[in-house]
């Protein structure tokens, strides 16, 4: 990742807001802080890999009701609740909606540091495996559903006269399906097709009928 992960602060109390990026700042963080949530969406770009700090009670939209929207848009970005006036209920509900923690102010500097580490660290680890993911799709793409169902018996280790005799189709056709398939895919064995086959999220055939 070339993106610099950046700590995003919400929050409508300025001295709160100037507080924590003094002290993430010092700790070698990168921050934006903003006053509202709506100032928030309006900034945030969801190619930016980062952690959110976000205060529960707000003007306008509270940190629950930005947490939903983030959700609505379909941007993971992770979550870290920082309020004043938490509950139980309130953390559940939080942790249930997908934030990674729940925290009451003042929290230790130490403490909300190693949270944040482990939330962009967590953070850094899925968008590099969404990334291999697409990548793995795009090999793919270009097969044909043909292709993609010799594909599933081979990285399942079938024999091509196994694979034929499942599919009714000659033991030369398989040979040719296979061909395409390592020419198409850019594997330059069987072992590097059965990863990219994983990357992609699919499972082998288990059994042949």
């Amino acid at each position: 990742m070339n993106i610099q992960p950046c700590v995003f602060i919400v929050d409508d109390d300025y001295a709160v807001r100037d507080g924590l990026g003094l002290v993430l700042e010092t700790a070698g963080f990168t921050c934006q802080a903003f006053e509202s949530a709506e100032h928030f969406l309006h900034a945030y770009c969801p190619a930016q890999i980062g952690c959110l700090l976000l205060d529960v009670n707000m003007p306008g939209l509270s940190g629950f009701e930005l947490q939903a929207e983030l959700i609505r848009l379909d941007m993971r970005l992770p979550i870290i609740f920082l309020t004043a006036y938490g509950d139980i209920p309130m953390s559940v509900r939080a942790i249930k909606a997908g934030a990674v923690d729940f925290l009451t102010k003042p929290v230790p500097a130490q403490l909300l540091i190693e949270r944040i580490q482990a939330a962009l660290q967590q953070e850094v680890q899925r968008r590099e495996q969404l990334l291999a993911e697409q990548a793995a799709y795009r090999r793919i793409n270009d097969l044909t559903p043909r292709e993609m169902e010799v594909m599933s018996l081979v990285v399942a280790s079938y024999s091509n006269k196994e694979i034929a005799r499942q599919l009714g189709i000659s033991y030369r056709t398989i040979e040719v399906h296979r061909s395409r398939i390592m020419s198409k895919t850019g594997a330059p064995n069987l072992l590097e097709l059965a990863q990219l086959y994983e990357a992609c999220g699919l499972t082998p055939e288990s059994k042949l009928k």
